[in-house]
């Protein structure tokens, strides 16, 4: 009943997450709206959750900032899930120096730190969202790739390639039709876990300034700007800290959720 209770609360939590990210544009906010008789206002004295070092509204900036973090982890999972798993499962597939390059590209960019690539990557492009998707992109489809690699490689040789080998099928037909199907599930697992990252990845490089820039809101850049004002004004940072600790356990717990039902390991007899 507890893991139950988990899965339920985590569920809540990424739907209210969604929810609010999508509903932002529709809500009439003022993220941007500056109001200096209300500059480091606490929460409750004159909006919900506070004002920061400029008087704009927190809660406003707070709902501006998930609508970004779930382009960014939408964004750059969509695409390094597509171009990983091709990438991987083509190799895999066609065997050879062709999966041979691909293994040694694969453990290349594994063997150098993500995000710090990442970040390189940014300052070289500079900042915003389309930029900051590119950058976690570039590094986020090796562990697809990797993964997609791993499970072609264990369902090439099945009876029902072979059959379709003998019919004259191509390999993008093979891949696409008979070999991706039967990889889904874990893949599709390696994905929850990638949104998590990536919304810590995003607001890390928000938090650097290689982000989203002012005066468009990020739950990073909320909590560089309220760092200065730690001791006055903890709620700048406490705030946004909260939201992405919340949205990223229930993320990673509603992964672990969707692992434990997708393996038939652990399904009762």
């Amino acid at each position: 009943m507890r893991i139950d209770w988990t899965w339920r609360i985590a569920a809540s939590v990424v739907t209210l997450w969604v929810l609010c990210a999508l509903l932002a544009p529709l809500l009439g906010l003022a993220p941007t709206r500056v109001d200096l008789t209300a500059i480091l206002a606490t929460p409750g004295e004159l909006s919900l959750l506070g004002n920061d070092d400029l008087g704009r509204p927190v809660l406003d900036r707070l709902l501006a900032g998930a609508r970004t973090s779930l382009v960014v982890g939408c964004g750059v999972v969509a695409v390094s899930a597509v171009l990983g798993t091709l990438i991987g499962g083509a190799g895999a597939l066609a065997g050879g120096w062709a999966d041979t390059a691909i293994s040694r590209a694969i453990d290349l960019f594994m063997a150098f730190p993500g995000i710090l690539l990442a970040i390189a990557l940014a300052g070289v492009m500079g900042p915003g969202v389309d930029n900051v998707i590119l950058a976690l992109t570039a590094v986020g489809w090796v562990g697809y790739a990797r993964l997609a690699r791993a499970q072609v490689l264990s369902l090439v040789g099945r009876d029902h390639v072979t059959a379709a080998r003998a019919l004259g099928r191509g390999g993008p037909a093979i891949l696409l039709r008979h070999l991706l199907p039967l990889a889904l599930a874990p893949l599709l697992v390696e994905a929850t876990f990638g949104i998590a990252s990536a919304v810590v990845a995003e607001a890390g490089l928000s938090f650097l300034g290689l982000g989203v820039q002012p005066p468009e809101a990020s739950w990073g850049s909320m909590i560089r700007d309220g760092v200065a004002y730690l001791l006055v004004a903890p709620h700048l940072v406490i705030v946004p800290g909260a939201a992405i600790f919340s949205v990223v356990l229930s993320v990673n717990l509603l992964g672990d959720a969707l692992r434990d039902r997708l393996d038939v390991r652990l399904r009762a007899p």
